[in-house]
């Protein structure tokens, strides 16, 4: 079963949320494919076994046979190659690596290479479980292939937690693809809402099944609670405000190895999710 957390924006538990549950199964494998920046391996602290450099292709123009006809820069849709007046421009980070413009170019002029646009880790924790995750480079666009490789890791894992990118763009699509369950992590705020309904737009085009993790319940106002009674959302938990959750949250601490009524709410909402 492959359960993917995520969230319309950023700062709403998700990491916690993806971390603690994990943990508390106590089984499977959890990715980090939030690739922009990663967290999860803070909290669960793995021994870091092998380390994959992932690599995407651009294209190379041969200005010696190059007609600067414009056939590749009208194929491609992401201006990664812009034929101007005595050569070809490309941006390499702008490139989605699909081999168009080399197909549309009627004189053989393109040929691809690749390069390093970040890495894969993975480990082990101290008791045993796997983690991986990516970690894309600073100024590239897009770690889409960092997240496929991560996900063609845990194509035969029976359990999988996927802690996915925040929001609704192409990252999110390619982490969320094929998985049997999501869970929401959303505030009780109007900027928490306006970014859940976003999300649950995307789940349902995609009919992925899911169920809405409240956090920092207690804050805010009752517009979470409207929203999911009218779309009929399950809410399978709600997480009380804490101050006591955010200093061990913030010094790296695992919530449901630290509060037991914590530990509870994830084995709630894993008990909604999982069937033995």
């Amino acid at each position: 079963m492959k359960i993917a957390i995520l969230s319309g924006k950023g700062g709403t538990g998700k990491t916690t949320l993806a971390t603690n549950l994990f943990k508390t199964k106590n089984a499977g494998i959890l990715i980090d494919v939030d690739v922009e920046e990663p967290n999860s391996h803070l909290f669960l602290k793995p021994l870091i076994l092998e380390r994959i450099t992932i690599k995407k292709g651009y294209p190379v123009v041969n200005p010696e046979t190059c007609t600067l006809c414009g056939a590749c820069g009208d194929f491609c849709r992401y201006n990664a190659i812009l034929p101007a007046k005595k050569k070809v421009l490309v941006y390499p980070e702008l490139c989605h690596d699909c081999g168009g413009c080399q197909l549309a170019c009627p004189t053989d002029s393109i040929q691809y290479q690749n390069r390093t646009i970040g890495n894969v880790f993975s480990g082990k924790t101290e008791s045993g479980l796997t983690i991986a995750y990516g970690d894309l480079l600073v100024g590239e666009v897009s770690g889409v292939p960092i997240i496929e490789h991560l996900r063609r890791m845990t194509d035969k894992e029976p359990l999988v937690f996927i802690d996915s990118p925040p929001g609704t763009a192409c990252s999110t699509v390619a982490a969320i693809e094929d998985v049997d369950y999501a869970i929401i992590a959303a505030e009780p705020t109007p900027f928490g809402v306006s970014d859940m309904k976003m999300v649950v737009e995307l789940l349902r085009s995609l009919s992925i099944e899911m169920g809405v993790v409240i956090n920092k319940a207690g804050l805010g106002d009752q517009e979470i609670y409207e929203y999911c009674k009218e779309e009929n959302l399950k809410i399978l938990a709600e997480i009380p405000f804490s101050k006591d959750y955010a200093k061990s949250y913030a010094s790296g601490g695992m919530l449901c190895e630290a509060f037991p009524e914590f530990r509870e709410k994830m084995e709630q909402v894993l008990d909604q999710i999982i069937k033995d």
